[in-house]
């Protein structure tokens, strides 16, 4: 994951959205490209531009009208069409910002069951996989929404 950087989005305290930090908490353990963004992820545009990583990878709830905990990597001509997460910016104004200088961003959306409360045990499991998926650079194995 050298030339892999990741972005984690989300509340931690809203529920299935607090899914991107839940990961970034984990990821810490083994890998140090990894940023908690909370709900501000144009706060890091920074830093992730200061590592210029080949690849970009943003995670963050996202209603995809799926079953709770479904996993799916969100093309950017849609990205402006769906509701995302609990940030402040639009996720498509954050990309188009990065992209200048990164030239590979891959938006990775996990459905939520609820936003309020704990994380859902059906997201937690979903954000587990997706964690070995990252492990093992298998990003081909998403399907695309």
């Amino acid at each position: 994951m050298q030339n892999t950087f990741i972005m984690c989005i989300g509340n931690r305290y809203g529920g299935d959205d607090g899914v991107g930090p839940y990961i970034a908490d984990k990821m810490k353990k083994t890998s140090q490209n990894i940023l908690d963004c909370d709900t501000t992820p144009e706060n890091y545009t920074a830093v992730v531009k200061q590592k210029k990583p080949k690849t970009l990878i943003i995670i963050d709830a996202a209603e995809m009208n799926l079953t709770a905990g479904e996993i799916r990597i969100i093309p950017k001509e849609k990205i402006g069409i769906m509701h995302i997460s609990t940030h402040g910016i639009p996720l498509s104004l954050l990309i188009t910002y990065i992209e200048k200088e990164i030239k590979k961003i891959i938006l990775i959306g996990i459905q939520p069951k609820r936003m309020s409360g704990s994380i859902s045990s059906m997201v937690k499991k979903s954000a587990d996989h997706l964690i070995k998926i990252l492990h093992e650079q298998r990003y081909e194995e998403i399907q695309i929404l």
